[in-house]
């Protein structure tokens, strides 16, 4: 295959086509409980994933929809995992506590533990002819070890770099299909160089060593193990090396730092960059280095790209990928990796008039452009088919527009959905666009507006619907003042012939009633409210008087001189209500105010009240209780005020 430089494949990819984003409607996303996943590894063979969480000490088990399936706990700082070529077993580096530990994958049960020495604290695995190689240390105190898993009681041997000095544990990556090879690279300083060593022996010897920029993010082999793609270092794209000799055979471009690789079965190369621009961070090659790449935004949140974060299934039909937030860390399955989305857009008018042509205008955008005349199929869904109505196919014009003509027959909400099938290349799209399309004004009235009503009547509340296109159901809600009566619907029907829905309330309280018409393909919905009030119940009682007689025509209570008058107040009663208590005084022809007073109600709805004694005889008085709304009182009900009580004091 030709290789490109990097300047050079950029400048052909970016000057031909756009990148698109858009992830293909099949994927699975969502929320994984994994604070920060070191390593990711996937079997094959349980359909499963597993990721090393090393802040929270275990191993997040899921499934390929990232549901997860158990954890397993205890792991001190656990780092690189690594699954042996079986798929059998899951070797996992135990960063703090100094051992490599290995579980059954059928079980998920521990089955053994390796130590590898006091602060050895291993952090890198990969397995090999039976062998499990581990980077290990801390910067330039690290080294490369080895546990021979065929031996009858494996142990760790340390100290096998071959004369080569780690600036930090090295990264390690192996292959059944390249036996006795094994690959180190340096990640933590530029001069670090990449390392291939022949393990056929047992003991590392250097087969080959080149710099290539240190600073290393991750890397993967190709299927054959025979070559390497490395992501990093800071330049704008992937670069593949022979194993061989170290030699750049390819580079493949893309828009930003490269952080995370892996390669398919059949060679794929899938990467994640940092997107500071949020213009796409995973891409796909699907043709190789030389043909633009599948490009997805499944982040959308620029976050640097922790440990290694993306792998294919092993059969390659799937691509998984881990994205950071500020939040959680997101689990992103792609269903069609090699497929190429697209951007669609539909730009439908914000208001139209029924039962005139509006144009709906879109476009379908792709890295791979779609010809012109690809059948894109369109769908009305309004009132009268909430189900949705096809308007066949539309065909896409030259530079992936497209546009086409309705009439709407129906008024409100009109959603036009644009659809694309998909094909080999391309992924489906879909896109839709609402328009507000016009209705009539029905007429709706509403009786009883303002009218105030004795305690506990029956009202009859009508509404009165005009002419309309179906829809001749109307709702009557009632709504009385107070938190413990909430809205109430109590009744919806069809208006009668000459319009009209009533319904009875009985009026306790001040009382919001409210009409409905929901509305029709050619008339709009509409509401009506009336506002209707209560007057109180109200009786006002005196005792300790010895008679009632009159002065006059006005009937008056007798009471000794020194005999206190006591005054019981019955009112309706509220939480909190108080009654406005009046007294007047009579003298030389005239009512003189003599107090008024506010007294609370107990929760019988009851308030006594002792007036006093007048002390001396031919005292008139008369006093009198009333409810008024919202002075210092509640506004459950209209102003109610009660009758006099009048007073006549005797010796």
């Amino acid at each position: 295959m030709r290789t490109l430089p990097a300047a050079t494949a950029l400048a052909v990819l970016f000057s031909s086509v756009a990148l698109t984003v858009a992830p293909a409607s099949a994927d699975t996303n969502g929320p994984i409980a994994v604070s920060d996943a070191d390593d990711t590894v996937v079997d094959g063979v349980h359909h499963r994933l597993y990721f090393s969480d090393r802040y929270q000490d275990k191993i997040v088990v899921t499934d390929y929809n990232g549901k997860v399936v158990t954890s397993l706990t205890g792991l001190a700082q656990v780092r690189d995992l690594e699954l042996s070529p079986d798929s059998g077993t899951l070797y996992a580096a135990l960063y703090g506590a100094d051992k490599i530990v290995a579980f059954d994958t059928a079980t998920l049960t521990q089955t053994a533990e390796y130590p590898t020495g006091d602060k050895t604290i291993p952090s890198r695995l990969a397995h090999t002819d039976g062998k499990l190689w581990f980077g290990y240390g801390d910067q330039w105190d690290s080294g490369l070890g080895v546990i021979d898993l065929t031996a009858q009681k494996p142990t760790a041997k340390l100290d096998l770099a071959a004369g080569h000095d780690w600036a930090s544990p090295p990264m390690l990556y192996a292959d059944p299909d390249n036996p006795g090879t094994l690959l180190a690279l340096d990640g933590h300083i530029s001069s670090a160089p990449i390392v291939v060593y022949d393990v056929s022996s047992g003991t590392p010897v250097i087969r080959v060593s080149a710099n290539k920029g240190g600073f290393y993010k991750d890397a993967a082999l190709t299927p054959d193990g025979q070559s390497v793609v490395v992501a990093g270092p800071g330049n704008r794209a992937l670069t593949e090396y022979r194993l061989s000799d170290l030699k750049q055979v390819r580079t493949y471009p893309v828009a930003d730092e490269p952080e995370t690789v892996s390669v398919a079965a059949d060679g794929t190369v899938a990467a994640t960059v940092l997107d500071t621009g949020d213009l796409g961070d995973t891409y796909v090659f699907t043709g190789g280095p030389d043909q633009p790449p599948s490009v997805r935004n499944l982040s959308r949140t620029w976050m640097p790209w922790g440990g290694h974060s993306t792998n294919w299934s092993p059969d390659g039909s799937k691509l998984f990928v881990l994205s950071e937030s500020r939040e959680f860390t997101q689990f992103h399955a792609v269903d069609e990796p090699r497929k190429y989305p697209g951007t669609l857009e539909v730009d439908a008018p914000t208001r139209a008039t029924r039962g005139k042509a509006l144009t709906v205008k879109g476009t379908l955008a792709s890295t791979v452009p779609l010809p012109a005349g690809t059948s894109l199929t369109v769908t009305r869904t309004d009132m009268e088919s909430p189900g949705g109505t096809s308007l066949d196919t539309k065909p896409l014009g030259t530079g992936g527009t497209f546009s086409f003509t309705d009439t709407p027959p129906a008024g409100g909400q009109v959603t036009y959905k644009v659809s694309y099938a998909g094909d080999a290349t391309h992924t489906p799209e879909t896109a839709s666009d609402t328009v507000a399309v016009s209705r009539a004004t029905p007429v709706l009235t509403l009786n009883n507006n303002g009218k105030v009503y004795p305690n506990g009547t029956k009202v009859t509340f009508t509404a009165h619907l005009g002419p309309t296109y179906k829809n001749r159901t109307v709702e009557i809600w009632t709504d009385p003042f107070g938190d413990d009566a909430p809205n109430k619907l109590v009744k919806t029907g069809t208006v009668n012939s000459s319009g009209n829905l009533s319904v009875p309330v009985a009026m306790f309280r001040n009382t919001t009633v409210t009409a409905v018409f929901k509305g029709d393909a050619r008339y709009a919905g509409k509401t009506l409210k009336v506002a209707a009030q209560a007057r109180v119940r109200l009786a006002t009682s005196l005792s300790n008087h010895y008679r009632t007689g009159k002065i006059g025509s006005t009937t008056y209570h007798y009471f000794r001189k020194n005999k206190n008058v006591i005054s019981t107040t019955t009112m309706s009663y509220y939480k909190g209500r108080r009654q406005q208590l009046e007294l007047e005084v009579y003298f030389q022809g005239k009512w003189y105010d003599g107090a008024t007073e506010y007294f609370t109600l107990a929760a019988n709805g009851k308030s006594a009240v002792n007036l006093g004694k007048a002390g001396k005889a031919g005292v008139r008085a008369r006093v009198r209780s009333s409810y008024i709304n919202g002075d210092l009182g509640d506004r459950a009900n209209a102003t109610t005020i009660g009758a006099w009580k009048y007073i006549y004091f005797t010796n």
